[in-house]
C-alpha cells in the first residue's frame, strides 16, 4: 500500500464518525501530514452546521500545516452553506499539496474546489482509494448526481421469500440482532417510506430505536392516495407531528382535514395510473433535504419503487425460516418481469446477524459494469 493509500484510509476510517449524522452534508474525513510523513491533525465532519473535516485537522495542525499534505475524502468546498468554504482556508494555511478521494458532484462544487487550489499553486492529487470513498457516501453522491434522495429498499423475509404467512403474520420474521440493524438502517436515512396498506395493517411508527437517543428524527412517510392513514396512527404521535408527511393524491378534503389537525404534514402530490406520483414525492423530499430514503414496504410499494427505476439499493433480512402459502405475500408484488428482464445487481455484501444474513446490493444501472 502506498503512503498516499495509508493516509486516505485513515481519513476514510474518520469519516466513519460522522455515519447518520452529517445529512444533508457528506461523510467527510481529513488527515495533515507534515514533510517527515508525521500526522499532524485529523478531524471529521461531525454534523450540519458543524466545522468541515479540512477545517477541524487545519486547527489540529496549526502552523505544521505550512507546507505539508492534506488527505480529505472529498473535494473541498467553494461555496458559503451553513459554514464557509474550505478550498480558501487550505490555501491560507499554506498547505502545499492536496490528496482527494472522490470529486464533490453537488453543482456548487463539480471541481471547483480542485481548480481553486490549483490555480493558488496547490498541488492536486484526485481518485486516491476513489472507489471505497464512493462507497462510503453513496447516498450523498447519488443525490447530487440525481437531484433526488438515494433509494434503498428494505425487506425482511422468510428463506422461502415470504415477508408474512399467508394470514398477514410478520412479526417477527427475524431475530433481535437483525431488527437492531434494521434501527441502524433508519438511524442513517432522512425518510421512512411506507404505504398506506402497512399503516392501516400494522399501525408502525416508523422510528429510530437504539440504545442511546438518537440526535436525528427521520421523516415518517406514507404513501396515501386517497388519505385513509387514521388521525390517531402511531407515526404521527410516535415524534413531532411535522415530521409524519402523509403523501396524498386528489383525496376527500374531509380526511386531509383531519390529518392536518393532528399537525401531521399532509403534502398533496400529483398522480399517475391513480398513485401517488413517486418521482414528484422524491423531488418534494430532495428540496426538503432529503438524501437518503429507507423505503419499508409493502409489496406494492417496492413494486411500485422498481417498476419506476427509483430503486438504488436493497437490504434484505433473510430469517432460517420456511413457511409456504400461496396466498404468502413476498417481496415484491406487482405484475413481475419476464426473466430476461429481470432487475440486476450488483456489489453484492452479506452480514450475519446471529441466525439471519442481511443481503445488500446495488441495483446495476444500464451501462454499469
Amino acid at each position: 500500500m502506498t503512503a498516499d493509500a495509508r493516509f486516505m484510509r485513515r481519513a476514510l476510517e474518520l469519516a466513519e464518525g460522522g455515519r447518520g449524522l452529517t445529512s444533508p452534508n457528506p461523510m467527510v474525513g481529513a488527515v495533515v501530514v507534515d514533510a517527515r510523513g508525521e500526522i499532524v491533525g485529523e478531524g471529521f465532519h461531525r454534523r450540519a452546521g458543524a466545522p468541515h473535516a479540512e477545517i477541524e485537522a487545519l486547527a489540529a495542525a496549526g502552523p505544521r500545516a505550512r507546507s505539508a499534505t492534506l488527505y480529505v475524502t472529498l473535494e473541498p468546498c467553494v461555496h458559503h452553506g451553513r459554514t464557509a468554504p474550505c478550498a480558501p482556508a487550505i490555501v491560507a494555511a499554506g498547505v502545499a499539496r492536496v490528496v482527494a478521494a472522490v470529486g464533490d458532484p453537488n453543482p456548487l462544487v463539480a471541481g471547483r474546489g480542485f481548480a481553486e487550489l490549483r490555480r493558488a499553486g496547490v498541488e492536486v492529487l484526485e481518485d486516491v482509494l476513489g472507489e471505497e470513498a464512493g462507497r462510503q457516501n453513496r447516498t450523498f453522491l447519488t443525490a447530487m448526481r440525481e437531484r433526488r434522495p438515494h433509494v434503498t429498499l428494505k425487506a425482511a423475509m422468510t428463506l422461502d421469500g415470504k415477508i408474512a404467512d399467508a394470514g398477514g403474520a410478520s412479526r417477527w420474521i427475524t431475530g433481535a440482532a437483525a431488527r437492531r440493524h434494521a434501527h441502524r438502517l433508519r438511524s442513517e436515512s432522512d425518510a421512512i417510506v411506507v404505504g398506506v396498506g402497512t399503516v392501516l395493517r400494522d399501525d408502525p411508527e416508523l422510528t429510530v430505536r437504539l440504545d442511546a437517543p438518537w440526535p436525528r428524527e427521520p421523516w415518517r412517510v406514507v404513501l396515501d392516495t386517497g388519505a385513509r392513514t387514521p388521525a390517531g396512527a402511531k407515526l404521527v404521535g410516535a415524534g413531532r407531528p411535522e415530521r409524519a408527511l402523509i403523501a396524498v393524491g386528489d383525496a376527500p378534503a374531509g380526511r386531509v382535514a383531519a390529518l392536518r389537525a393532528t399537525g401531521a404534514t399532509v403534502l398533496g402530490c400529483p398522480t399517475r395510473d391513480g398513485r401517488v406520483d413517486l418521482g414528484a414525492l422524491l423531488a418534494e423530499l430532495f428540496a426538503r433535504e432529503v438524501r437518503a430514503v429507507l423505503v419499508e414496504g409493502g409489496a406494492e410499494v417496492h413494486a411500485a419503487f422498481l417498476d419506476a427505476g427509483l430503486v438504488d439499493r436493497v437490504a434484505v433480512y433473510v430469517a432460517p425460516l420456511v413457511v409456504g402459502g400461496r396466498g404468502a405475500p413476498s417481496p415484491v408484488g406487482g405484475a413481475g418481469r419476464e426473466l430476461k428482464s429481470a432487475l440486476r445487481l450488483g456489489g453484492f455484501s452479506v452480514t450475519r446477524l446471529d441466525a439471519d444474513v442481511l443481503l445488500e446490493a446495488d441495483v446495476a444501472r444500464e451501462g454499469s459494469a
